[in-house]
Parts: structure tokens; sequence; C-alpha cells
């Protein structure tokens, strides 16, 4: 049944009359009513995905190779991409709403969509621009989606999914990055607003942002239950770009430092429940760990594939550098690394999906990630000799971007602290 449900509702998605028409481009997005999000079956040889999964990813692809790629060095060298052009193409097709409701644009799929999205994302040839699309898709929204008010929904995720408005995510500040429960910002009620102070660091889409889904201390209670979630634009009085932050790598994606000075929001612009904005985010953390492994994954799969072939044709003491022993066998090594995290993933997606607590596996994940990619690029770039020192190849722009994953969305001590919880290992303060 799940499978058959699955095929209708991809059919009607690849034949519906949006189909995404900017420079050929073919898209998927859909507007149907009444679309179930039932879980895909294991169809053939693969755990999650069914033909559906593998149309939409190659739909995805030809955006890719068509829209994005052709730009990538361009934006690199100018630190920024136009977020605003990219999202209203992929917005266009579909792809920034792919688990959302099918009333506010979304395609009404399950997450194992978007994991395979993501994955379709590491085709890009940087990490600064998927990234910037999965702050929008898996970072900003997914609370607003699940608990933010109807009026609240139009007027912020409607234009999100469909690529009118661009979202950046306020957590990390200078004295709390993993620490999430030290932020510092507040939201003083004064009538029928908030009244918002303080400041946010590292925030990806900052520049160009239409909006931020901010986090902010609404009371002076504990630490987990003392915030909130607050939809802001980027636009009010006193909100402040303070300077564009240049990083070692991401290049294409602009990082920004926000300040907030006496911004006067409406009250009916918190996300759910005044109180509940820690537990919210821990709940958006899960959809954040798991597409950051998917997107990862691909690319390290394709930086292995250019070593390759790069070693294949050079050649050292006559004779190609893949033929010596060390390098095979430890290609061989990553590649098995890189299938067993991708075992994992979608593991822990096909529990997810049936809604399963997968916060363990994803932090597993996530961990594994991150290091895993520094193996891979670290290993990868000294087989490219000389000419992995440089900038024009692709393994060393990966080197310096998959550096982040070991930081972003909880480094990997954090991560290790949440294993840890949950094998109950940690010892009790």
């Amino acid at each position: 049944m799940a499978l058959r449900e699955g095929a209708l509702r991809l059919n009607l998605l690849l034949n519906s009359r949006t189909f995404h028409k900017c420079n050929s481009s073919v898209g998927v997005r859909s507007l149907s009513d009444n679309v179930s999000s039932s879980a895909p079956e294991i169809v053939g040889d693969h755990l999650i995905y069914t033909q559906e999964h593998f149309a939409l990813k190659e739909s995805l692809r030809k955006i890719i190779d068509l829209e994005i790629n052709p730009h990538v060095e361009q934006w690199e060298a100018e630190g920024i991409f136009p977020a605003h052009k990219v999202f209203k193409i992929l917005g266009n097709a579909g792809f920034l709403g792919v688990n959302k409701p099918v009333e506010y644009g979304g395609l009404g799929l399950d997450y194992s969509y978007s994991v395979a999205v993501a994955e379709e994302l590491g085709h890009i040839r940087c990490g600064g621009i998927p990234m910037a699309i999965g702050v929008q898709t898996d970072m900003t929204t997914p609370a607003l989606a699940r608990f933010g008010s109807a009026e609240l929904k139009q007027e912020f995720l409607l234009p999100s999914i469909m690529g009118d408005k661009v979202a950046c995510l306020g957590v990390s500040e200078v004295g709390a990055g993993s620490d999430v429960s030290s932020i510092m910002t507040k939201a003083v009620r004064k009538g029928d607003e908030y009244v918002i102070n303080g400041g946010k660091m590292w925030t990806t889409n900052g520049t160009q942002a239409d909006w931020i889904c901010l986090l902010v201390n609404t009371s002076d209670g504990s630490p987990h239950r003392n915030k909130s979630l607050i939809c802001v634009p980027m636009n009010l009085p006193g909100v402040q770009i303070a300077r564009k932050i240049e990083k070692l790598g991401m290049w294409s994606s602009d990082t920004a430092e926000v300040f907030f000075d006496d911004v006067h929001v409406p009250c009916k612009n918190i996300i759910g429940q005044e109180g509940m904005g820690f537990t919210y985010q821990m709940l958006q953390f899960q959809e954040e760990r798991l597409w950051a492994v998917a997107n990862m994954l691909t690319m390290m799969e394709n930086v292995i594939q250019e070593t390759i072939q790069y070693t294949r044709q050079r050649k050292i003491f006559k004779r190609p550098v893949l033929h010596h022993q060390s390098v095979h066998f430890r290609l061989a090594e990553l590649q098995t690394e890189v299938e067993l995290l991708r075992a994992l993933l979608h593991s822990a997606t096909a529990l997810y999906i049936k809604g399963n607590d997968v916060t363990k596996l994803a932090s597993m994940a996530k961990l594994k990630g991150g290091r895993l990619a520094r193996e891979v690029g670290d290993s990868c770039l000294q087989f490219w000799g000389g000419m992995g020192f440089t900038s024009d190849v692709l393994v060393s722009r990966f080197y310096r971007d998959s550096r982040l994953m070991s930081i972003g969305g909880g480094a990997d001590e954090v991560m290790l602290g949440i294993i840890c919880k949950y094998m109950d290992t940690l010892p009790k303060k």
C-alpha cells in the first residue's frame, strides 16, 4: 500500500502543471490536495528509496548541473551566492519543502525524500551553497512547520518554501555555540509585543535573509524552560548586520554577526508555546544532523572518485599513483567507511519516519560524518600532491569546507555527550 501511494504521489509530482521551466531545468512541485505521507517500503536492493526517490534526485541533479555548478567558481571567488535567485529556482521546483505541508507549498512527502534531496545536493561543487539550502529547509523551518500558527506559516513558511524569502537561524552566540542553554539574547514582553536585545553569531544566510528564526530567553527561569523561538523580519528597526564574517571554508555562503537593539516584534510571532523553544530546537536538531550527514556522504564519495581518476593518470616513479598498494588500499578503506555511514543514515531515517526518537543515532551519524570527512579530505588531498594544495580542485575545497562538520550543529564533543547520555554512561552532575 505504501509503495502504491508513493508511486501515485510522485507520478502526480512529475506530471504536475508546475514543472520548473526556468532555463530549461525540470522540477517536481505539486500542490495536489490530501497527499498522504506513508513510509516507503524496501524496494529492490535499497532500504528506504523507491523509484520515486530516484526520480526526485534525477530532477534535482538537472537543476544543479544547469543552474548552480556552472557558477560555483564565480560565487566562491565573490564570497557569496545569490540566495534569492537560487532559492527561487529550487522553490519553483518544489525542493525547499519536500516534507512540508502541501497547504503551505510543500510536497507533503516523508522525511526520507528530504534525505534523498540532501544527498543529491552533495553534487554541488562546494559546501557553502548546500549548507545555505539546508539552513532554509531543515534548520529554520521544521519547528515552524510543526508548531507554528496558521498565520505564522502563511507569513513565513509559505514564502520560504516557494523561494520568495530567504531564512536564517539565530541560535549561536559569541559565548554560546554548542551550549545552546547559555544564550543571552532576551525578549521582554511589553503588552502585545516582545522587545528583543542581544546578538547572534555565525548566522548562515544572515546578510541576505528576509527573516530569522530566533532563539531567545523570554523569562529568567530554568535554561531549558525559559527559551522561545520567534520569527523576526530582518528589516525591522533595530536589526543590525554588524559584519559579514570571513571563514576558513564555505566561502560562497554568507555568514553574519547580527545585533538586536530594542527590536519590537508582535507576540503572535512566537512559534508554538512560550518557554518551549529549547525543546523545539532540540527536536529540530534530529533533522538538521541527518541532513548534514546525507549531504556530506555524496561529497565524500565524489572526492574519492575524483581522486581515483586523478591517481590513475598521475605517475610517480614511472607508475600510476593508484597502483601503489598504500593508495588503493587507503581508498578502499575510505569507501568502506562511507558505506557504513550511509547504512547508519538510512537506518536512522527509516526509524525517524516511523515516529521514533533517533537523537542517539543522528548524533552518532554526525559524529562519524565529521570525523570521516576529515579523513577523506586529508587522505585524498595527500594523493593529489602539489595540485591538492591549490584552490583549483574539488579536494582542496572539500578539505576546508568539510571541517565545519565537526563544529556546526553541535561539536563532536557535544555529540559524544549525547551518545553517553543515551548509553547511561554520562556522570551525573
